[in-house]
């Protein structure tokens, strides 16, 4: 069955220009070309999403356009690091917490983006006499040439991996990862019954190109999607966590979850702070989120159809803090914390390093001050935001959630 289709823009969308239309073409192409090598001709929602996301060349994070800026139209989203360098100053203290409980000096930053994060947090730790071992492990290369170019006059030692470490101790940081992370795609028909959803292909010209290699017509591939029973898998997934609700649609991320089932396995001592946006379970699938967290960005621009500009536009899902820790306790891991953005980096220490500032430097207060409102405010990242400690063999409360920490709600 048919239930969306990308066949106009949403208002206010900027234009593409010529580059990008020609990237979104090849995009558009290839998908194609991998739908029709799909069974039935039906992708998992899952597999589009990695592709729009990490197919090599053409991919959201693989391809060469700029992803984060604080300001449109250089980028697509901003993080909290890229607002202020505050967020990464603050985090040191739980940072060096955490390798002092460990025994180590080694950091590890999945997913580092421009290196904003790391470019703050290196200093940082510098200042509390810790000369990290920082390791980046980054799917982008051009993300990776960046981080490269930004750090180098650090002269810190920085090292990018290849792929995650069998054998860690020391701190993981992964900021605004797990919504990345592709997620599987569900709705319930009007009797009941669990269907997962997948994209299919909406024009014949597409569908008839030749199997040998990514269509070319002139008119470029239009995707609808569609929808089939879901696996006994998915069934009893789902019916361990909310009842079934006709019309209702929305996300599990089975990739998140074997990711943190994982992370139990090489990380051997300390702990990984992970900070995204998301709720606990009861509250993810709440009945009146009928339509789930999916959501898109283009140009600081958010909209909800995945469809529309593949290898264009990030495609995110919020975090199910609960399946997370969950998952993270079957790998063997501790929670350590659970609390909000906002919580966490006051407990940090983040107010402390406001009070140095000059109160009398009217301008430049204002202009640190506004992007930590940002940061702490319930109507922007403060509340939406979580933060979450998992970890092994440390035995002190970790000062991020020595206020406000919510492990009980998970």
């Amino acid at each position: 069955m048919n239930m969306a289709r990308n066949t106009s823009a949403p208002a206010g969308l900027p234009s593409l220009d010529i580059d990008s239309a020609s990237h979104l073409r090849a995009m558009q192409d290839y998908l194609a070309y991998r739908i029709q090598g799909s069974e039935g001709g039906f992708m998992p929602f899952e597999e589009w999403m990695h592709h729009a996301l990490y197919a090599p060349g053409l991919g959201y994070y693989a391809a060469g356009s700029t992803k984060f800026g604080s300001e449109a139209p250089e980028g697509d989203f901003t993080t909290g690091p890229e607002l202020t360098p505050l967020f990464g100053q603050a985090l040191a203290g739980q940072v060096a917490q955490i390798l002092a409980a460990s025994g180590t000096k080694n950091v590890l930053e999945v997913g580092a983006g421009t290196g904003a994060l790391a470019a703050a947090l290196i200093p940082a730790l510098n200042l509390l006499d810790i000369r990290p071992q920082y390791q980046i492990l980054e799917v982008s290369p051009e993300l990776r040439e960046r981080q490269q170019q930004r750090l180098g006059s650090l002269h810190a030692n920085v090292q990018w991996l290849k792929a995650l470490p069998s054998d860690f101790k020391g701190c993981v940081i992964a900021n605004e990862v797990l919504d990345a992370m592709p997620a599987t795609l569900f709705s319930w028909d009007d009797a009941g019954n669990l269907l997962e959803l997948g994209v299919g292909l909406e024009n014949a010209a597409a569908q008839q190109a030749g199997a040998d290699a990514p269509a070319e017509s002139s008119e470029p591939p239009r995707f609808k999607l569609v929808e089939r029973p879901a696996d006994e898998h998915l069934q009893a997934l789902m019916s361990r966590r909310m009842p079934p609700l006709p019309g209702y649609r929305s996300e599990v991320n089975v990739q998140a979850e074997a990711w943190m089932r994982q992370l139990g396995t090489w990380l051997k001592k300390g702990a990984a702070l992970l900070i995204d946006y998301g709720f606990p379970q009861r509250e993810f699938y709440h009945p009146q989120r009928a339509e789930g967290t999916l959501m898109c960005h283009f140009r600081h621009h958010a909209h909800a159809d995945p469809l529309l500009y593949p290898g264009l536009q990030d495609i995110t899902t919020h975090v199910d803090f609960t399946a997370m820790a969950d998952a993270a306790l079957e790998g063997g891991l501790e929670i350590l914390g659970y609390t909000s953005q906002a919580r966490f980096l006051m407990n940090a220490g983040l107010i402390e390093i406001l009070t140095g500032l000059d109160p009398h430097d009217a301008a430049g207060y204002a202009k640190v001050v506004g992007p930590v409102q940002k940061l702490l405010s319930e109507a922007e990242m403060g509340e939406l935001f979580k933060v979450m400690a998992v970890g092994r063999g440390l035995d002190v409360p970790l000062m991020g959630f020595t206020s406000g920490d919510r492990r009980d709600r998970l």
